[in-house]
């Protein structure tokens, strides 16, 4: 698969892996699912879901730092600024900081996966599903399994190849 491919497949994550409402409840059931996960496989990882306005679940496992969550509120900018998978932003314009011309500070924004948009039929991107830990590439892919496993689609269908590393 190359780039245009992955690129091709990120949009259709996006635009396919849309929850039909979004509330407390679910970003708590999303987050647990994650959490979970992460302590099943022993994923060093910070999950954060929120809206626009509020952080409405947060979990850190064992061999995270300060950090993770810094990078997880840069990914959240870029989302939202954005208005796409952080991901998607790595296979566009490569891993290099926003030029000075964009605005987008490096303080404030990165281009790194993991940032997954939260999707409402009729609202659009609400706000963002977020993880910091692992290489961005299984970052993105960890939101995403996350959304499929909620909304009963097969991982297989949305998944991005492996890479060696």
């Amino acid at each position: 698969m190359d780039n245009q491919d992955e690129i091709a497949l990120v949009k259709r994550q996006e635009t396919e892996l849309v929850l039909p409402e979004f509330s407390e409840a679910i970003a708590f059931e999303i987050g647990s699912m994650i959490r979970n996960r992460a302590l099943e496989e022993g994923l060093s990882l910070v999950v954060d879901i929120r809206t626009w306005d509020r952080q409405l679940f947060f979990s850190a496992t064992p061999g995270t730092t300060a950090d993770n969550a810094e990078w997880v509120r840069r990914k959240v900018n870029s989302v939202r600024r954005f208005q796409r998978a952080s991901y998607r932003l790595v296979l566009e314009r490569g891993e290099e900081p926003f030029p000075v011309q964009s605005g987008a500070d490096p303080a404030d924004y990165v281009i790194a996966g993991g940032g997954f948009p939260i999707s409402v039929p009729g609202a659009g991107i609400v706000g963002a599903l977020t993880i910091s830990g692992l290489p961005g590439r299984r970052d993105h892919g960890v939101a995403v399994d996350a959304l499929c496993d909620h909304l009963g689609k097969p991982r297989a269908d949305y998944a991005l190849p492996e890479v060696a590393n």
